[in-house]
């Protein structure tokens, strides 16, 4: 089968770039986030028809939510006119979104039935957004993911170790916010995984969550991060420290419901500890050689 990659640059782009050259069970073409700043729909059919695929995996939204990138009016249209240019061609359009849709209010993990109600500007731009492709093109998967980290790009642990890596620096994070974070290789084995079925022929559509198997705050999650990171660099003995916080704040929890994709292709969650220690010392050599 063969897959275009739109926002091939990004972390999970990367990753599934290379678990796609590992595995060589679908061919690839690829498009990056600069590349897929079209000015009008003509140009974005054109790129997308052109490639000739049977899937187009669109990654750029969900990128931009991991990172430090605003959403515009004009990247919403952008995914319009990808679902457009699927529905027309017979793809299917499988768009990754992410848990920033919701608020974190809710007491329990959030299922696909939820509501999105992240009332910020960002929230109901992502939320904008899957209603856009929902709306235009039959053959839709929306994949929500929670945060996604990798050893490049912008993204939580380029972040966090960019930070403590100024001149006496830390972090003060806060313990209130719980979500899910996920490596970046465990979002493309997730997307090699429908990748795979949908080339079976298998039918389907609709909203599907994926995180990882265990929670954290931004606290925690930069705790177990310096824990691996003093291995290669030293840090001050206040380098994470926690935020304080008024009197009477209700946790919020961002953590999704992932019992549907397991259910409907047989995904296990997998948990994001374990890919700490990697992707750090990934992290440090990266950071190694552009000296």
């Amino acid at each position: 089968m063969r897959v275009l990659i739109l926002g091939s640059d990004t972390p999970l782009g990367h990753a599934r770039v290379e678990q796609l050259q590992y595995l060589g069970r679908h061919q690839s073409a690829t498009i990056t986030r600069a590349t897929c700043r079209w000015k009008s729909e003509r140009q974005a059919k054109k790129a997308v028809v052109r490639a000739k695929c049977e899937v187009v995996v669109d990654l750029r939204i969900s990128a931009a939510a991991d990172g430090i990138d605003q959403l515009q009016e004009l990247d919403l249209k952008r995914c319009h006119w990808v679902a457009k240019a699927c529905q027309r061609s017979g793809m299917t359009y499988l768009y990754t979104s992410t848990s920033r849709v919701f608020s974190g209010q809710l007491d329990r993990p959030y299922t696909e039935e939820d509501y999105p109600d992240n009332e910020t500007e960002f929230g109901t731009m992502l939320a904008a957004a899957e209603q856009l492709v929902r709306d235009s093109c039959e053959r839709h998967l929306i994949l929500r993911l929670g945060p996604v980290f990798s050893f490049e790009g912008t993204n939580l642990i380029t972040q966090m170790l960019g930070e403590l890596g100024t001149h006496g620096g830390s972090l003060v994070m806060d313990n209130n916010l719980r979500g899910c974070p996920v490596a970046a290789e465990d979002g493309a084995r997730v997307i090699s995984a429908l990748l795979d079925q949908l080339s079976t022929g298998l039918q389907a559509s609709g909203i599907y969550h994926y995180c990882s198997s265990d929670t954290a705050t931004f606290y925690e999650f930069a705790e177990a991060l310096l824990a691996s990171a003093s291995q290669f660099s030293e840090f001050s003995p206040t380098a994470v420290q926690l935020q304080r916080q008024p009197e009477g704040l209700s946790p919020l929890n961002r953590s999704l419901n992932c019992s549907k994709i397991r259910n409907t292709f047989a995904i296990k969650q997998a948990p994001w500890r374990s890919a700490v220690p990697r992707i750090v010392k990934q992290y440090f050599e990266l950071q190694r050689n552009k000296i």
